[in-house]
């Protein structure tokens, strides 16, 4: 296998068939020793946590796709703490969209003047530039298609598609009794057809679960939700 690229959670390796590895790390976002989901560094280690990560994703993926729902997974290995996926492209440099439930995280320091933490939102979806360096900045569908990342007929398919799968989620989540506020997906193009697909992982990692109030750390999650 050849290392393509190294993220803050992930490594991912080509393989001779044209597909990719995704190997699942330790490493979680955060800042100041403290777990945050929405954060651009990595901010601690946690023992357990890839496959921890893993482990979700695993489920939610394969529960995705027997809804239909296009995606990149092709199989996972919890012991080697990998996932095989198939070739995709991003969009741009990477786009992160979010599904947001209730008013927190960064929609509540942006928005404070106008939210109150925690207030409920109807399934708001927002697109930010994956780019640390800016603090991965939200933009809107116009400069999407004028800066040629996406057009805004693959917006509204990726706006769609991210409703439909935060709404899965949910639902998984709600049959432990625990509430999802917010979560983040990411997507690319099939190298071979060039159908808009979910890629990256669904994990406690990339979104706020609470539990009674009180936030669910990502090993808590993975522990209620396939206990």
């Amino acid at each position: 296998m050849k290392l393509i690229y190294t993220g803050k959670t992930k490594n991912v390796y080509a393989v001779e068939d044209g597909n990719y590895l995704l190997k699942f790390k330790d490493d979680v976002t955060g800042e100041n020793g403290v777990f945050d989901p929405g954060a651009n560094t990595v901010g601690l280690t946690i023992e357990g946590a890839g496959r921890a990560g893993l482990k979700l994703t695993k489920h939610f993926f394969e529960v995705i796709k027997e809804k239909g729902i296009p995606t990149h997974y092709i199989d996972a290995n919890i012991e080697e703490a990998t996932m095989k996926v198939k070739a995709a492209t991003v969009f741009g440099k990477g786009l992160e969209v979010i599904c947001r439930y209730r008013g927190v995280g960064s929609f509540l320091k942006r928005y404070g003047g106008y939210v109150t933490e925690g207030q409920p939102l109807d399934a708001f979806v927002e697109v930010t530039l994956k780019d640390d360096g800016r603090q991965d900045p939200p933009i809107t569908v116009d400069a999407l298609e004028m800066l040629g990342i996406l057009s805004k007929a693959e917006y509204e398919i990726i706006k769609d598609l991210t409703r439909k799968i935060a709404a899965i989620v949910k639902e998984e989540l709600e049959k432990k009794s625990i509430e999802l506020y917010d979560i983040k997906f990411e997507f690319g193009r099939d190298n071979c057809s060039g159908e808009v697909l979910l890629i990256d992982e669904i994990s406690g990692g990339n979104m706020r679960a609470y539990k009674d109030g009180k936030y669910i750390e990502p090993l808590l999650l993975e522990r209620l939700m396939l206990a």
